[in-house]
């Protein structure tokens, strides 16, 4: 299990983070905290594996955590997880052992890609037979995978449904998406679940005359 903690100083947006991280399969939150006072604390108490690291902290930037940490010899990776686009912080990043970086705001499935690489590159690590495993390697940490879609899910049926969406920009409900793509209800809600859990639709609860409001889906980029 990977021992993961969170650095970010916004509570909402770090309880986000922590759901996500415990979603995924061989990872588990060890600590949530929101300035980099904390983080290093933490780090010196707990055996942690992986940090999530926001870089604008109220009490430092991250890049400051990073050096902290190996300065104090402290046997730890970090993912970045920043609004910062500075190409120069980026390299000032790499220079300090951050293995990836995420730029907010991002979807589950971009973290749960990061996380799955991660966890990949780390599996591999032992003694190398040759140059091309190593390069694998690190290929296979830096650069970007190919979408990988669930247990009996399939791209055409997922490419429909999102057509469907863009087609009717006020959203549709599972029923609605259902007949206007041939497919069982059952079926086209898991879809748009996916969809929602990835950042591509938007639910939106939509309130009839009697009963629990039902849930209609809209395309993330509708309105952009």
């Amino acid at each position: 299990m990977i021992r993961v903690l969170v650095v970010e100083d916004d509570p909402v947006v770090a309880e986000v983070h922590r759901e996500y991280v415990q979603r995924i399969e061989g990872f588990t939150v060890t600590a949530v905290v929101h300035n980099g006072a904390d983080a290093l604390r933490c780090c010196e108490r707990e055996d942690i594996d992986l940090v999530l690291l926001d870089f604008y902290l109220p009490d430092t930037h991250g890049l400051a955590v990073c050096r902290a940490l190996r300065t104090r010899s402290r046997h730890v990776d970090v993912i970045a997880v920043t609004s910062a686009r500075d190409l120069s912080l980026v390299k000032a990043a790499v220079s300090l052992g951050v293995v990836q970086y995420l730029l907010k705001p991002f979807t589950f499935g971009s973290l749960r890609d990061k996380l799955e690489r991660y966890r990949q590159f780390r599996d591999s690590v032992g003694l190398a037979a040759d140059q091309a495993e190593v390069d694998r390697a690190l290929a296979g940490l830096r650069a970007p995978a190919q979408a990988t879609l669930p247990k009996g899910m399939s791209g055409p049926t997922l490419t429909a449904i999102k057509a469907a969406l863009a087609k009717h920009t006020e959203g549709l409900s599972a029923a609605a998406t259902a007949e206007a793509t041939g497919v069982a209800r059952v079926t086209a809600r898991r879809y748009l679940e996916y969809l929602a859990d990835n950042g591509q639709a938007t639910r939106v609860p939509r309130y009839g005359s009697v009963g629990r409001p039902e849930v209609w889906y809209v395309d993330a980029r509708a309105g952009r």
